[in-house]
């Protein structure tokens, strides 16, 4: 067998992955794969397809190896078949119709390899009326009544940047179905192409609230349920110097325990009663603003209260929860999200920076034995 990339590890080690370079749910998913010891090995294309950023930087192309092919060149798709050829999973995030017209689609990869999984990641999914239409995460999250949850009642839907859409609803599930497919090829030998749609996924996420409004517990607007904001124990109030504090106090004791810490035990009304709830929320915003954020850490530190300061990216990695459990790691000069989830007989790690375009070309061509794609030739 060829050889794959040195210091991989994790429980995908031996998994070879193509990654056609894109951007957004595609990369993400195909350094999480990476992160889980898979051999990763984008496929660039002359002139780029990344963040508007310092390639040195796109720490979603961490843990992978880079080739530079021109899918537009005669030679191009050969080269990137010989890759499928020898790959257990694609990763695609192309607009339908795009990878076949370039060569590289579902059958012509299959013809090379029926084991190949085929991941196809889009916001809209491989058919219905908006297929071929442009996108990005909003309005993908827009249509699935996902976005319309977060957010205060009286202002428009809070964007919770590209999390919710691209990563959540795109990226892991797009992470589920290649795995779950690849467990049924290596059982039985079949590839299969999985379509991950972002709209899908954002659906997906909202399985137990459509659950709870069926049930009559759950209103059809923001602000007025118990994990939107409506519930005045679960919520982020402001502190005295401008910070915030996250509540989560719902179960009863939980809520005793936040109402004793925060003083208002002697003023509070009762935790079930619903038409008091702009009482409380009201009692509670006055107490946080009485002391600054550090002071209210410092009140519920050690408790069960379940209140946690609101940290900014550039705080998270120094909170002493999150440092011990080494939460984010240094690499490449970049403080960033250690792999996760942990494995206690496979662990993984960070073992080589963001991917440089085309920077791994011959190396590639060496382990998988494709020797036509450093010399640019079939």
């Amino acid at each position: 067998m060829a050889g794959t990339a040195q210091g991989q590890s994790g429980p995908l080690s031996g998994v070879r992955v193509v990654e056609l370079a894109g951007i957004g749910p595609g990369p993400f998913a195909a350094m999480l794969l990476a992160d889980l010891g898979a051999d990763v090995v984008r496929v660039d294309r002359p002139g780029g397809a990344g963040l508007a950023i310092n390639p040195e930087y796109d720490i979603t192309n961490r843990n992978k190896r880079s080739v530079l092919v021109d899918l537009k060149s005669p030679e191009g798709p050969a080269q990137v078949l010989d890759l499928v050829e020898r790959a257990d999973i694609l990763i695609e995030g192309y607009r339908p119709g795009v990878a076949e017209r370039l060569g590289v689609g579902p059958e012509e990869c299959r013809a090379r390899n029926p084991r190949l999984v085929y991941g196809r990641m889009t916001g809209w999914g491989q058919e219905g009326p908006l297929a071929q239409r442009a996108g990005h995460d909003i309005g993908y999250i827009a249509i699935t009544g996902t976005l319309g949850l977060i957010g205060r009642p009286d202002e428009a839907p809070a964007i919770p940047a590209n999390l919710v859409g691209d990563y959540a609803g795109g990226s892991l599930y797009l992470v589920v179905g290649v795995l779950a497919a690849l467990q049924h090829a290596r059982a039985g030998g079949e590839g299969q192409v999985v379509d991950a749609a972002i709209v899908d996924g954002a659906a997906h996420l909202a399985a137990m609230i459509h659950g709870m409004l069926a049930a009559g517990g759950w209103q059809d607007r923001r602000g007025a349920n118990l994990l939107d904001g409506g519930c005045p124990f679960y919520g982020n109030y402001e502190t005295a110097d401008g910070g915030y504090m996250a509540v989560g106090a719902l179960e009863q004791q939980f809520y005793d325990e936040f109402v004793r810490l925060l003083g208002i035990a002697d003023q509070a009304p009762a935790r079930k009663d619903i038409g008091a709830w702009g009482e409380l929320k009201d009692l509670i915003a006055a107490a946080f603003k009485t002391r600054t954020r550090e002071e209210w850490t410092a009140v519920f530190e050690g408790s069960d209260a379940c209140v946690a300061p609101v940290l900014s990216l550039r705080e998270a990695p120094a909170h002493p929860h999150l440092a011990a459990r080494a939460t984010f790691v240094e690499h490449s000069g970049i403080t960033q999200p250690a792999p996760a989830p942990r494995f206690s007989a496979t662990p993984g790690g960070v073992h080589r920076g963001p991917a440089q375009p085309g920077a791994d070309t011959a190396e590639v061509a060496r382990d998988w034995d494709v020797p036509g794609l450093a010399t640019g030739t079939d």
